[in-house]
């Protein structure tokens, strides 16, 4: 087994000057470093991380938690590639942990990136309340940014999207449209994500005197074929609606399932609106109109104020981000 010593004869140097250019220390010069990393390269050492790590405290890597719960879908695709494609170009390594069912395995997760040494640690949280967030932030020294969730006590450690806000505007342009009788497929249980989308329908009914209704509120879990399962329920119970918002552009799409069997057209009896804009919206019939979700903007703001964190640089304000309407061709106006 090569060892560091080997490394260092081969070169021509001090096993102490080998371990200073595994942690990256500017004090040697390129010329050492070049004949040691060739030396390396040569006998085929490979340094052992976690000791390195732990020397150093230093791993040039970036943990990333997100529960198993969310893997599923184009969103969470886009999310990950976005975190793996912008750590990339910060020159550092990505770590994914698993967050598994619960607030406490979400909590372990955390745990086996800080004891990997990670630099610093971005969150999507699942189960873990504001206030739980705030509480290990504040119970550890490495830098720590929550994605999707507001905090109110670490407003610089957390970077989120008006998903409210962003449904209000979504279905004021519903109304807009002479919409008034609009159903509403709501996201999982328990997500809060969901929770300010349907949140912002209700907002919106309200500020434009329409009652809201039970029986066109409909219960669904993110995926398509729950949202084929709430259309039908919908249509089950005989309540009149000419629009239908679904919380994600996949229930969005079983829906339209749904109503294609039922031999509904979509828009000409039924205007269909979602949100998050998957690569799918724009080549499905028909388009789907849907508010795009800046997830790309979110993980860049998020490694540049980690960065700036790590490289003791201080952030400037950040105000949260809005989601845009891209209106397409499952929306037209209600026929009065």
């Amino acid at each position: 087994m090569t060892t560091m010593l080997d490394v260092a004869n081969k070169a021509g140097v001090s096993k102490a000057t080998v371990s200073r250019v595994l942690a990256g220390n500017s004090y040697v010069s390129k010329t050492t470093k070049d004949r040691v990393f060739k030396a390396i390269e040569e006998t085929g050492y490979r340094p052992n991380l976690l000791a390195r790590n732990l020397a150093t405290r230093k791993s040039q890597s970036i943990g990333l938690v997100v529960t198993n719960t969310l893997y599923h879908g184009p969103y969470f695709s886009e999310l990950l590639f976005q975190t793996a494609t912008l750590t990339e170009n910060h020159g550092r390594q990505l770590i994914l942990a698993d967050g598994k069912h619960s607030a406490e395995e979400e909590r372990q997760a955390i745990q086996f990136l800080l004891d990997l040494r990670c630099d610093a640690i971005i969150i999507y949280p699942r189960f873990l309340t504001p206030a739980e967030m705030d509480e290990i932030i504040e119970q550890h020294q490495q830098p720590i940014m929550v994605v999707n969730r507001k905090l109110e006590r670490h407003p610089d450690n957390c970077v989120w999207a008006e998903h409210q806000q962003d449904s209000v505007s979504a279905i004021n342009y519903l109304i807009a449209q002479g919409h008034r009788e609009i159903a509403f497929i709501c996201g999982s249980q328990g997500s809060p994500t969901s929770e300010s989308r349907y949140a912002g329908y209700q907002q919106a009914l309200q500020e434009n005197h329409i009652a809201w209704e039970a029986a066109r509120v409909v219960q669904g879990d993110w995926t398509p074929d729950s949202g084929r399962v709430a259309a039908e329920t919908l249509l089950a119970r005989g309540v009149s609606f000419s629009a239908l918002v679904a919380s994600n552009d996949d229930m969005a799409t079983g829906a339209a399932r749904a109503f294609y069997q039922a031999g509904i057209a979509v828009p000409q009896q039924i205007s269909l609106l979602s949100f998050d804009d998957i690569p799918m919206a724009s080549f499905y019939i028909p388009t789907l109109t849907t508010v795009h979700v800046p997830v790309a903007e979110m993980i860049k703001d998020t490694l540049d104020r980690l960065v700036n964190l790590l490289e003791g640089q201080p952030n400037p304000p950040l105000t949260p981000l809005r989601g845009q309407l891209i209106i397409r061709e499952s929306v037209i106006p209600a026929i009065n």
